[in-house]
């Protein structure tokens, strides 16, 4: 398996969460997760390739990760995506 370095990036939350009821992110993420679109999954979002190389958590924002939970690499850098846009490759 090929290994690859991550970057922490800090935040900060401004709403206190939940831990029994998940939010839209944890469920477009495990729906993602259950769809079969793990880290290092090859894909390909229209014709260009790419790998998943992790989850959009971010709850704020045009992309949020309840409408764009996969975080996938592609020759033209890192790009935040649907379930819709992303096929196995």
């Amino acid at each position: 398996m090929r290994t690859q370095d991550l970057m922490v990036v800090e935040g900060s939350r401004h709403q206190p969460h939940d831990p029994i009821c998940p939010d839209g992110v944890e469920l477009a993420i495990n729906r993602a997760i259950h769809a079969g679109y793990r880290v290092g999954r090859e894909v390909l979002v229209g014709h260009v390739a790419g790998s998943v190389v992790g989850y959009n958590i971010g709850h704020y924002g045009r992309f949020s990760g309840a409408r764009y939970p996969l975080l996938v690499k592609t020759e033209f850098g890192v790009a935040k995506c649907s379930l819709q846009e992303v096929a196995a490759a």
